[in-house]
Parts: structure tokens; C-alpha cells; sequence
């Protein structure tokens, strides 16, 4: 039997048909090799070129913080990097400096599930550090962590808990070097459960490319501007 008109397998079975189409961050060549090498040198140098300004904006934060609350001005936090490597990640104090003995009274406020913690309103975060928080100015000493070695530019947020909390599945995003941002921050940042963040950083981890990294720096730069999901 011949059909009189063309007609297409949907017209003429009835079925469905649905486009999926690849993420934005999947590699269109999965099995190109990752360099190391060259993502370092690229670390290193944009280190470099945005130093000098790091360092005066760094400079009038210190005068608001110190100014806003006593406490230190820096806050030096062991995370969790690169295979299970834990180091000591820097950040501009944005709570107050007893912050730690109240957490244990509000972990009932906890919005997020173990081992992540957030609640909303914190009131251990300062009037400057809200400020910081939400235009993640207080991530900026981190361009020292990432002249160390420590720390990429792009990679899996470290976590503040040890590899020992981990599922077993969990431990694939410690195959790459940790970042200051990285897929899930451009994914929905802090709104996401830490399960969520993680599927991200091992898709990061099997698609990881220059040309993606550079896509997720574009992506944190409208993150920040528009402070979506930012705490």
C-alpha cells in the first residue's frame, strides 16, 4: 500500500517524537583530553592580571570589616581538595568572631541536609559580611590559594568537611583540582542540596575543558552581578 502524501514516522504511527538536546556544559568531544598543564598556566596567569586590583578591593574591605565588627579580618578554613588533600582555603571574615559556639543553637534552623548547613538570616553574619556574601567579594583571597597550587580557578567547590563524610560516589569530584567557582555556582549556587552539587562537579569532572572553564567564569560573572543564590 502506498501512501498518496509524504508523511512522517510521528503522522504516521502516532508517536511522539522529543528532541533532547545535550547540557550546555557536555563536551561535544567526551573524550578529548583534559591538560593540566595548559589550565594551570591559564590559572596562573589570570592570578597575575587580576592581582594588583584584588588586592586594593581586598584592601577596602579590611576597613569596612574592621570597622563594622571586632575579630580577625581573614578567616583561614581547612577544606577538602584534590583527592582527599585537605588545605587551609582563605576568605574574608563575614561573621562574627564567636560564630562557631553559636552554630550548635541554630542547627535546628538548618535548611539544608547533613553535612551541608545554611539557615536563612543568619545571625551570625555581619552587616559587611552580608554585603561580601552576596557580591562574593569575600572569595576574592582566594586568588592566593590559587597561586599556591591549592586551588584552580574552575573546579568542584572544596567541601569544609573531611573525605570521611563522603558517600563512595561522592569521592569522584575529588578527581579534580578544587575551584573558586565552578558548574553547580552557575547552577543554582547555594540553593542546591549537596547530592545535586556533587552530580554537577563529576559532570564537570568528565567534561572539563579550557573552553568550559571560560563558559562558567562568563556564567559566575552574571552569577554575581545579579547575587543569584548567593548567601
Amino acid at each position: 500500500m502506498f501512501l498518496s502524501s509524504p508523511r512522517t514516522l510521528s503522522e504516521t504511527y502516532r508517536v511522539s517524537v522529543v528532541r533532547v538536546e545535550r547540557p550546555w556544559f557536555e563536551s561535544q568531544r567526551p573524550h578529548a583530553e583534559h591538560n593540566a598543564g595548559l589550565k594551570r598556566a591559564v590559572d596562573v596567569v589570570l592570578s597575575l592580571c587580576v592581582l594588583p586590583g584584588v588586592l586594593l578591593v581586598i584592601g577596602l574591605c579590611v576597613i569596612a570589616i574592621r570597622i563594622d565588627s571586632p575579630g580577625p579580618i581573614f578567616f583561614r578554613q581547612m577544606r577538602t581538595g584534590r583527592g582527599g588533600k585537605r588545605f587551609a582555603m582563605l576568605k574574608l571574615r563575614t561573621m562574627h568572631k564567636d560564630a562557631e559556639a553559636m552554630k550548635a543553637k541554630l542547627l535546628h534552623l538548618n535548611v539544608l541536609r547533613y553535612p551541608d548547613f545554611k539557615i536563612h538570616r543568619d545571625p551570625r553574619i555581619t552587616g559587611v559580611g552580608n554585603i561580601l556574601r552576596k557580591t562574593s567579594l569575600d572569595e576574592l583571597p582566594q586568588v592566593l590559594n590559587v597561586l599556591r597550587g591549592d586551588m584552580s580557578w574552575v573546579g568542584p567547590r572544596p567541601t569544609s568537611f573531611e573525605p570521611s563524610t563522603y558517600s563512595l560516589w561522592h569521592t569522584a569530584r575529588l578527581e579534580a583540582k578544587p575551584g573558586i567557582t565552578g558548574l553547580w555556582q552557575v547552577s543554582g549556587r547555594n540553593e542546591l542540596q549537596f547530592d545535586d552539587r556533587v552530580r554537577l562537579d563529576i559532570a564537570y569532572c568528565r567534561n572539563r575543558s579550557l573552553w568550559l572553564d571560560l563558559r562558567i567564569l562568563a556564567r559566575t560573572f552574571g552569577a554575581v552581578i545579579t547575587a543569584r543564590g548567593a548567601n
